[in-house]
């Protein structure tokens, strides 16, 4: 299921409205080579295996669940959907109402022997529909510093009801399946029922968020009373079929944070991987390490017998230790310097791509801030011109130019929130939503000053927050600094190492973030977590009707060309709320060791991880 956006290096996950296309995985002989190790390098620790949670959703941890996890489909770097037929099979049983079977080939297990089946779908469908939730969490509240101050309410409220941490949005994706579920054939079947028409049906299942067994979170809910998979997963299914809320409050408390772990976890049960590779090795913020799985049939199968992803948050010193033969794989945000150091280094191929993560300037409206219309007396109005006057300092040009074309020559503004640069239906929304007069430059200056004049704010002061340990953002911040004061405002550092933890826990420690959203999909819904009310990526309070009609319509719009229409219409009405603006497409670079075969960048979530099953010491591969 694609709900999310993916928080990698300084990035969270975009969107796009390209047509799926399908076609089969490839299939090898196992060929695990007996001793192989290799070991790469990634800029933030994992911290969650539990990726489907709103709080866990980061590509340090993605990366990692990708590997060790299978679904029914996944994304090749082209980028197109491929379907695991080894996994399973999906097939659409009627059109009306949209009915769609998956079916769980019988060698898919998980690592303990158990058998991977329609238990596990359902714990997916619960816990990412509002249909299996009850009770209501409070709002986050927060001291000077940022410090949530009522987390024991939250916690209390949240075990006392059942409360998963996905933040589904009424009427989305799985939410429109609002009946149960049908478990048959010995419970490898799984038939879901949508209330509409789903346009993104194929994406449901993906290896995300199938990683989560349903037997081992029980068991974990339950220590001792459930010590029988099978059994375990029976009690699950009937506590969803009866909607016990008494049985299914423990099990939401442990999906939710019972995967949280930054060292190796006593209980097996966090660990348990239903793909390639399994978690082994654990040392926080040091390293995880991958094991083979000897007995893995059903899908594309792994050449290296370990591999160990090191956290090295300095891109210039993940090079080095590339250089040093400490790790045989890097990546990350490249400059001139680091691109000439791999142009001399022997022994090492490298490419640099656009990939599909684009930065942009988030606002924050309801947290009492700068740009909130509480602030002036529920004032929607004034709000809104002071976050339009803020968005027309940013100078995307001068971003573009100074930091990215002297490493991407072609570069460009990226200037569309929902549609992919190059899909169809961006020339459109670019056109209609009127992106261009967020430039930075004098007119807009002056255009500026005007609103700030009209609002009766001449000097308003912005909490402007990036992370403080990534150069190419501090630079940005310098830049969009020195063009917002000529307008009048005043900037305030805000800074965080921990940005993203700040972004989605500290709500009212800033105004405006700055960071990069990253695609994880191609579906038509892809945009509706960013922008609809309560979406699980809407850190903000942005709340308008008439979008969130909009996009709750895009999902059950089959019509391709009138799901783009919608889209256009969506991203319209986000520019004329001046809620967030975008400034480029990341060009990346990935790196590797000549001795290690079949590294290809990747353009969605998860990088360069996409294929690691593939990766092999080059004696072997030939």
């Amino acid at each position: 299921m694609r709900t999310s956006r993916v928080i990698a290096t300084g990035a969270i996950v975009a969107t796009s409205a390209l047509v799926l296309a399908g076609c089969s995985a490839p299939n090898r002989d196992p060929e695990i080579v007996g001793g192989s190790a290799i070991t790469v390098a990634w800029n933030d620790p994992f911290f969650a295996f539990n990726v489907n949670t709103s709080a866990n959703n980061a590509a340090a941890n993605a990366n990692i669940v990708h590997v060790t996890s299978d679904g029914f489909i996944d994304y090749d770097p082209t980028p197109e959907l491929v379907e695991n037929t080894e996994f399973g099979s999906v097939e659409e049983v009627s059109s009306d109402p949209l009915t769609i079977k998956y079916t769980v080939n019988d060698a898919v297990t998980w690592s303990d022997g158990t058998p991977f089946d329609g238990a596990d779908l359902l714990l997916t469908w619960a816990a990412n529909t509002t249909h299996r939730s009850a009770g209501e969490v409070p709002e986050a509240e927060y001291d000077d510093e940022g410090n949530v101050t009522n987390q024991d309410a939250i916690d209390a409220a949240a075990d006392a009801g059942v409360y998963w941490g996905t933040d589904p949005a009424p009427g989305l994706q799985l939410d429109l399946a609002s009946a149960v579920p049908t478990l048959a054939d010995d419970n490898k079947s799984f038939t879901v029922v949508y209330d509409q028409p789903y346009a993104d049906w194929k994406t449901m299942f993906a290896p995300d968020t199938t990683a989560i067994s349903a037997h081992g979170t029980v068991q974990l809910a339950y220590p001792g009373e459930y010590d029988d998979a099978q059994a375990a997963k029976d009690a699950f299914i009937a506590a969803v079929n009866d909607n016990d809320t008494a049985f299914l409050g423990k099990v939401a408390s442990e999906y939710r944070t019972g995967y949280d772990y930054t060292s190796m976890p006593e209980e097996p049960q966090k660990t348990l991987s239903n793909g390639p590779y399994t978690i082994t090795d654990l040392v926080e913020n040091q390293y995880v390490t991958l094991t083979a799985r000897e007995d893995y049939t059903w899908g594309p199968l792994p050449h290296y017998e370990t591999i160990t992803i090191r956290f090295i948050p300095d891109p210039q010193a993940q090079v080095q230790a590339l250089q040093n033969g400490e790790v045989q794989i890097v990546s990350g945000q490249p400059t001139t310097d680091l691109l000439q150091q791999l142009e001399a280094t022997e022994g090492i191929e490298w490419e640099s791509s656009l990939e599909g993560t684009y930065e942009h300037v988030d606002l924050q409206v309801a947290n009492g801030g700068v740009f909130d219309p509480a602030t002036y007396g529920g004032d929607e109005a004034k709000a809104q011109q002071i976050r339009e006057a803020f968005l027309l300092t940013i100078p995307r040009q001068e971003i573009v130019e100074k930091l990215i074309t002297p490493i991407a020559p072609d570069a460009t503004t990226r200037d569309s929130l929902v549609f992919l640069p190059g899909a169809d239906g961006y020339e459109e929304s670019v056109d209609a939503s009127g992106v261009d007069r967020y430039s930075g430059d004098d007119a807009a200056i002056e255009e500026a000053k005007g609103l700030l004049a009209q609002a009766g704010e001449a000097n308003p002061s912005v909490r402007f927050m990036t992370a403080s340990s990534n150069p190419r953002r501090q630079q940005e911040l310098q830049l969009i600094k020195a063009s917002a004061e000529k307008a009048g405002f005043t900037i305030v550092d805000a800074s965080a190492e921990d940005w993203s933890t700040v972004l989605t826990t500290q709500t009212d420690a800033y105004d405006a973030a700055l960071f990069g959203w990253q695609s994880e999909g191609l579906g038509v819904g892809e945009p509706s977590p960013n922008y609809i009310t309560g979406g699980i990526n809407n850190y903000y309070g942005w709340s308008d009707p008439e979008l969130d009609q909009i996009l709750k319509d895009v999902e059950v719009t089959l019509d391709p060309a009138e799901a783009q229409g919608k889209l256009v219409d969506a991203e319209k009405i986000i520019m004329d709320k001046s809620w967030s603006v975008p400034i480029f497409q990341f060009p990346g670079v990935v790196a590797w060791s000549d001795q290690v075969a079949n590294v290809k960048p990747g353009f969605l979530s998860p990088q360069y991880f996409w294929n690691a099953w593939e990766w092999a010491p080059v004696e072997a591969a030939e």
